[in-house]
């Protein structure tokens, strides 16, 4: 990796010496030595050398996962109130190396500094609400019905098991910590697998928590590729998959979980509509239409990248959200002017730029951005709006997880939202009117897991968050995702 004067001592240090797999409390190579580059998607710098998981290194660690679970080990003799203590200390320890996570974040995901500091603070708040939840997790008494004999029944909410988390690159602490906060919060024990684009906070994540004082094999770290995350959905010792990622990937993870019929939840894509209504304030909307669809460099799937606009302000919403795009500065996440980052990986690119490139094919116009790179080294790509686009376009019905915006005219109510319906997903949804009984009744026609109502992106961790349709299955996050990592227990007892 070549020299960063910007880096922190713990950043350099960290990237010093390859890294290793997590298991059992020890950092340990994959049992076949094999390893793989983490690339910086800014310069296509090698950052360092990392252990690559295998199916029996997956093992190895569901293994370790499961006896630290088990009934006398020093996880399930600790307390709820100690799970919450701990949570907590976790989350300040987090909050005090904010600059080191989001370094490390930026440099292996691309994204600026400002916005993987945002990232950091998410994580760390995590820890701390849901260290409020370990002591909270109650049961109910239900009374009986039965002539002539006396029940005392209740219900008790009890750990599932081994927890496998699988994580995307868009996001990567935010959304290790997504799976390993509830997972231990109810007492569960974790194999995390985090994407091979983006391992080093995972494995940042992974020392701080054995120094937090997190048991041996409570939590582990697994980086590698697609078969070890395949090895976690088919292993018989694997109580509970969690899964962050596309939907193609997440039917692969249903039907390999149903071979045991262990717990699935999913959050998978989306091609989220954000209308647009001609009474809207439309200052408020042109600006909140650029941050929906060029968020994170637009891989996000939330993102509103289906732009609806009533016709009569169409015009004057596409000049105003393609100056917007035309203003963003992309560049090196440490570059303190850029404020957007290259997408993850060459890959990623090339997908996108093919997206732009069909779209423009088959008639449309753009009405900002670039079919082509927009820079000679990096993974860099313009942010995009595309006009004269049709329904049936690629561009239109597949999520391209990048800086890409399709823009479409409509004129009544009952039109933008079959139109905004007409999609496999359902994982958000937005709609920009001055009228309070247009965007409420408008958003409650609309079949997503989360809509906004004059703003998007505003998030906190106590809401659900999930999709309908082929968006997922469960919810994350707020007392509704503690649930999803919990058995609930009746328990009847007779009294004589």
């Amino acid at each position: 990796m070549s020299e960063n004067p910007q880096l922190l001592p713990a950043v350099s240090s960290f990237l010093s010496s390859p890294k290793r797999l997590l298991i059992d409390g020890e950092w340990v190579e994959a049992k076949d030595g094999q390893t793989f580059a983490t690339v910086n998607p800014a310069t296509e710098d090698v950052l360092v050398q990392v252990s690559q998981a295998s199916a029996v290194d997956a093992d190895r660690a569901v293994t370790a996962a499961r006896n630290a679970f088990e009934h006398g080990s020093a996880w399930s003799r600790m307390t709820p109130r100690d799970r919450s203590h701990l949570l907590w200390r976790i989350g300040d320890m987090i909050e005090e190396r904010t600059e080191e996570f989001a370094q490390l974040e930026s440099l292996d995901n691309g994204k600026s500094l400002a916005s993987a500091l945002g990232d950091v603070g998410v994580a760390a708040e995590l820890f701390r609400y849901f260290a409020g939840w370990a002591t909270k997790m109650e049961g109910t008494t239900i009374p009986m019905s039965v002539p002539g004999r006396d029940f005392h029944a209740y219900t008790r909410r009890e750990a599932i098991g081994v927890v496998a988390g699988i994580v995307p690159w868009n996001f990567p602490l935010t959304m290790a910590a997504f799976k390993i906060v509830p997972s231990i919060t109810a007492g569960n024990t974790v194999v995390l697998k985090p994407a091979e684009q983006t391992p080093l906070t995972a494995l940042r994540l992974g020392e701080l928590l054995l120094e937090a004082g997190v048991p041996a094999g409570v939590v582990n770290v697994l980086p590698g590729f697609g078969d070890a995350g395949a090895a976690l959905v088919d292993h018989h010792g694997v109580d509970k998959v969690a899964f962050t990622g596309s939907t193609e990937v997440g039917k692969k993870i249903a039907a390999g979980a149903s071979k045991n019929l262990k717990k699935v939840s999913l959050e998978l894509g989306g091609k989220a509509p954000n209308i647009i209504f001609a009474d809207a304030d439309l200052d408020a909307a042109i600006a909140g239409a650029a941050l929906a669809g060029y968020f994170n460099e637009g891989q996000c799937c939330v993102n509103g990248s289906r732009l609806y606009v009533q016709r009569e302000v169409f015009d004057q919403v596409i000049e105003g959200v393609a100056a917007a795009a035309k203003a963003i500065r992309v560049g090196d996440a440490f570059d303190p002017a850029t404020t957007m980052g290259p997408l993850v990986s060459q890959e990623q690119h090339e997908k996108v730029m093919g997206y732009v490139r069909g779209a423009v094919a088959d008639g449309a116009t753009l009405a900002a951005g670039s079919p082509d790179a927009a820079a000679d080294r990096g993974y860099f790509f313009s942010p995009t709006l595309i006009t004269d686009v049709t329904e049936q376009m690629a561009v239109q019905t597949d999520e391209i997880f990048g800086p890409v915006i399709t823009a479409i005219p409509f004129d009544s109510e009952d039109e933008v939202v079959a139109a905004a319906n007409n999609t496999v997903y359902g994982l958000a949804a937005g709609v920009w009117s001055r009228d309070l009984s247009t965007a409420h009744r408008v958003g409650g026609r609309l079949r997503a897991g989360t809509v906004w109502l004059n703003t998007w992106h505003a998030d906190d961790v106590t809401l659900p968050r999930g999709g309908f349709k082929q968006s997922g299955w469960g919810r994350e996050l707020g007392s509704f995702g503690l649930e999803d990592y919990t058995e609930l227990k009746t328990v009847i007892a007779e009294l004589r």
